[in-house]
């Protein structure tokens, strides 16, 4: 068992007050068999009212709907969390081997199929074509093994770049320019699994790292592929590895789109915004102290 405080934080600031409307917020770690929540603070000014739901895909969403003008908006999350079962457990391969091409029980294939579907459809013959010259064949095999090979070839073939811009590349953009973020990593890797048949989502959360620990990090991304039998398996690009108990989930997409950490708008003009300053710091813990206690507050 561990546990895991993550203290995520971001400021919007603006050269004069402004009206913001409601702001969606993917912070709330998923929970599961190997992963609790034991204590969560959301403090946001100005003022705010909250309310939470789940989205279509499982994810614990926050709305805040902000009451007053400000030159700031600043959103801190702090959460607690437990880890009962980190994934590594599991072993590196299945206990047989999931043969590639994929063959989906009836009762999967509508469910799997959504996910098959290309999120970028004008970039689906560049993203095989890109895919054809760095396989040099076509895969046959173990689907596990094949995920593997195209995560290492995306993790080889593109230069991770951090980037502050909003949204993503397109799959074209990061193979032309052969540099993205995690974020543009993801997406790829998520196009390039698709393109073979595998039903896959973009997964956003957080990465307890060396920088993490630091409180120099930001927010994270990864891809996860769909196996018969073994579920769910994520894939880290900017690593070059398959997921592991450092890594947190906050919330899966069919579309990079859906799981932006924030959203929002603001009423004025774009000269009036200012900068946004995002940090992310984890720690480990040996002991789960109440949030006031872990803050020190």
């Amino acid at each position: 068992m561990a546990w895991l405080r993550i203290v995520h934080e971001t400021r919007y600031r603006y050269l004069t007050p402004v009206v913001f409307g409601p702001h969606r917020l993917v912070l709330r770690p998923r929970e599961g068999h190997d992963l609790r929540v034991e204590d969560l603070r959301l403090e946001i000014s100005p003022a705010f009212e909250l309310e939470w739901s789940r989205d279509v895909f499982g994810n614990s969403i926050a709305t805040a709907h902000l009451l007053e003008p400000a030159e700031e908006l600043r959103i801190r999350s702090e959460v607690v969390l437990r880890q009962t079962l980190p994934l590594t457990n599991r072993g590196p391969r299945p206990m047989q081997p999931i043969p590639y091409p994929l063959i989906f029980p009836a009762l999967e294939l509508p469910v799997a199929a959504v996910y098959q579907a290309s999120t970028f459809p004008e970039d689906v013959a560049e993203v095989k074509k890109w895919l054809g010259e760095q396989l040099g064949g076509e895969p046959e095999g173990d689907a596990h093994q094949l995920i593997q090979r195209i995560g290492r070839l995306v993790h080889r073939g593109i230069r991770y770049q951090r980037r502050e811009d909003k949204g993503v590349q397109t799959p074209q953009q990061t193979i032309a320019q052969g540099t993205g973020s995690c974020r543009d990593l993801s997406t790829l890797l998520l196009e390039a699994l698709r393109g073979l048949g595998f039903p896959a989502r973009f997964a956003s959360g957080y990465l307890d790292c060396t920088a993490s620990e630091a409180g120099r990090a930001a927010t994270h991304a990864w891809a996860e592929a769909y196996l018969p039998r073994m579920g769910w398996l994520g894939y880290d690009p900017t690593l070059g590895e398959f997921t592991s108990g450092k890594h947190v989930v906050t919330g899966v997409s069919h579309h990079p789109r859906g799981v932006m950490p924030i959203t929002g708008t603001f009423a004025g003009t774009p000269e009036q915004y200012r900068d946004m300053q995002v940090t992310v710091q984890t720690q480990r813990l040996e002991e789960w102290p109440p949030l006031s206690e872990a803050s020190g507050s």
